[in-house]
């Protein structure tokens, strides 16, 4: 299966990998996600799989889907074209998403989220420029439109490709199902969260 999986060469390390940890965990039962609380053994995998995952809904990238519209008719593009510009924004999240996948392994995963929220909060503040400029100068909104694509790359690049596979990488197989339980559960409750509050901000 390995070989079938990455090709022939000698994967003796990895297999020896997955037998050390299924012998670690021999004859021990799945995880809760209480468990995941209690237990000090986990605790900086945890306290990690929170902060990476809360800093990825805090970031803004929900924002810049917000204003994108207003930024796109501002630009000039016509309300009919503005569909096809922001499905433009989600096919460039989609297929960054993918080269994340190429990128993860060769990059490292803290590089990879480091340099995306480096260029995601440049973008954010470069954005911010942009817009209280737009009507000063007839090419500033193209720049707008330029860094939304840009934000969006750095999110795709970084935290949305590196948060899926981390429950995983950081945890062992008996906590696995509780971390992804963990995982989508902060996902959508702030989530939620934002959806209540943001009205409220703008």
């Amino acid at each position: 299966a390995v070989k079938q999986l990455w090709g022939d060469g000698d994967h003796m390390a990895e297999i020896d990998d997955m037998m050390a940890e299924q012998e670690a965990i021999r004859g021990e039962k799945a995880k809760s996600v209480c468990d995941l609380f209690r237990d000090k053994a986990v605790r900086w995998q945890f306290i990690t799989l929170f902060l990476v995952s809360s800093c990825m809904q805090l970031i803004g990238a929900n924002v810049v889907y917000f204003y994108a519209y207003s930024v796109f008719i501002k630009a000039g593009i016509p309300p009919a074209q503005t569909r096809y510009v922001s499905l433009g924004v989600g096919i460039t999240e989609i297929l960054t998403t993918v080269v994340c996948g190429f990128l993860i392994e060769r990059a490292g995963r803290k590089t990879l989220l480091w340099k995306s929220y480096t260029v995601m909060a440049l973008a954010l503040g470069l954005l911010t420029v942009t817009l209280s400029l737009q009507d000063s100068f007839s090419w500033v909104p193209y720049c707008s439109v330029a860094l939304i694509f840009i934000f969006i790359m750095g999110y795709g690049i970084g935290p949305a490709g590196v948060l899926c596979p981390l429950p995983t990488e950081i945890f062992i197989q008996s906590y696995r199902p509780a971390a992804y339980v963990f995982n989508g559960a902060t996902n959508w409750i702030q989530l939620f969260m934002l959806g209540l509050l943001f009205p409220f901000i703008v």
